[in-house]
């Protein structure tokens, strides 16, 4: 059904105007609002009977707003509030997201009006939209929303502003200002919404951490490196880790001072870190079982460097493919389990010898499984301390690891913390 077939049948339903369901309607799906969900929030909006219906508003602390209400009062102190570009309706529309919060907590907020929001403005919205994102409440402050700014401050138990580590940033967060050293950074021309756009992506670091980046409008401090200041980044994730974005809103500041970029990092269990669903930078420690199908002598597509079976590649057909190695493995310890995948270099350490290697060894066997079988026969059943990027989707946990050791842990003081783990 399209959309426009969608808005007529809610009009009908409510007995409201065409036009304005249909822009409502789209303005939610623009912002990525499954369809269904979109009509259930216009159905609490208009009121159709089945959800509360219509009526004023009720006030409502922050802590006591779900996701099925449908239309609330609310006063709080604005936190953060940072500018985005979105697709509406076949153009750009500047939207403002951010944090509201009173005495009782916080709630994410995205104004699709100019209202004039600040850091630090107390605020009352009047018949603000509420829809559910990621399982949380979220306001929507649009057109029929009334808002007045309050002249007494209201006290909140919440800093003002997005000042942040890069270890308490969350796929989600909007407005963050971070203070960080260029670990990594590359030029790159994309095929983007308007055609090609270059861009710049990498890593950064802070005291806490690291974390990967793409700034969509190349910002010279970041591309000449050293330190800066990111104001108004906002967090999505990419391949199950979060990732800071740097839009043509943020603002960017060359620092002279410099950032100690932690070396240390989270040391976590299997099973808590893949509870997680992503960290870019996590250390695990645990058995290697086994060595997976697809490891040893591989050839990739020259065109996308996916790993291509018999000449064929899912996206460009027949290829003429590339030679590599890689490892993807089984670890283990025994609070879950985690694939993991070594690039080349760390894989020629694990086989002991260069990809030319591998090719004279297959040659020689006339078969390229012979190398993988080296592999296994050099690293399964052995204990390995594991540091790289974790991401967790419906097809598992895996981690693309930037170091691979044998442990040097002792493993009877590993079995015994485990003993008194299980005891407690």
């Amino acid at each position: 059904m399209e959309l426009d077939d969608h808005a007529e049948d809610l009009a009908s339903d409510l007995g409201v105007d065409k036009e304005e369901v249909i822009d409502d309607l789209q303005n939610l799906v623009e912002y990525s609002v499954p369809v269904d969900e979109a009509k259930q929030s216009l159905r609490r909006k208009y009121g159709d009977g089945s959800s509360g219906g219509g009526g004023v508003p009720s006030a409502k602390d922050i802590a006591e707003i779900t996701p099925d209400d449908g239309n609330v009062t609310v006063t709080g102190v604005v936190l953060t509030a940072g500018e985005r570009s979105i697709r509406y309706q076949g153009s750009d529309h500047v939207i403002v997201e951010g944090r509201l919060a009173d005495e009782t907590g916080v709630i994410d907020y995205t104004a699709w009006e100019d209202f004039g929001l600040e850091p630090g403005d107390t605020i009352t919205a009047g018949n603000a939209g509420v829809r559910e994102w990621d399982g949380d409440p979220e306001l929507n402050l649009g057109e029929s929303t009334s808002l007045s700014f309050e002249d007494d401050e209201l006290a909140v138990p919440y800093e003002v502003g997005g000042d942040a580590r890069l270890a308490d940033l969350e796929t989600g967060d909007r407005a963050v200002t971070i203070e960080v050293t260029v670990l990594e950074c590359e030029r790159k021309t994309i095929d983007g919404r308007d055609g090609e756009t270059d861009i710049l992506s990498g890593v950064v670091g802070d005291e806490s951490g690291r974390l990967p980046f793409t700034n969509w409008e190349p910002a010279p401090e970041i591309e000449d490196g050293g330190t800066v200041r990111i104001e108004n980044a906002y967090v999505q994730e990419f391949r199950g880790v979060p990732e800071v974005n740097i839009s043509e809103f943020s603002t960017v500041t060359a620092l002279d001072r410099a950032i100690d970029v932690g070396s240390n990092t989270s040391t976590m269990a299997i099973g808590d870190a893949v509870a997680t669903g992503g960290i870019y930078d996590v250390e695990i420690v645990g058995n290697l079982l086994a060595v997976r199908d697809g490891s040893g002598l591989i050839q990739r597509c020259p065109e996308c460097y996916r790993v291509i079976q018999k000449g064929q590649c899912r996206t460009h057909g027949d290829v003429d493919g590339i030679d590599d190695l890689r490892v993807k493995a089984i670890l283990d310890d025994g609070t879950g389990t985690v694939t993991v995948v070594l690039d080349d270099e760390l894989t020629e350490r694990v086989y002991d010898g260069t990809l030319e290697d591998a090719l004279a060894q297959a040659r020689e066997a006339m078969d390229q499984s012979v190398v993988a079988d080296r592999i296994r026969e050099r690293i399964v059943g052995r204990e390995y301390r594991v540091r790289g990027h974790l991401s967790v989707d419906e097809y598992g946990a895996n981690l693309d690891a930037e170091r691979f050791a044998e442990s040097d842990d002792d493993p009877v003081a590993r079995a015994t913390a485990v003993l008194e783990e299980v005891d407690a």
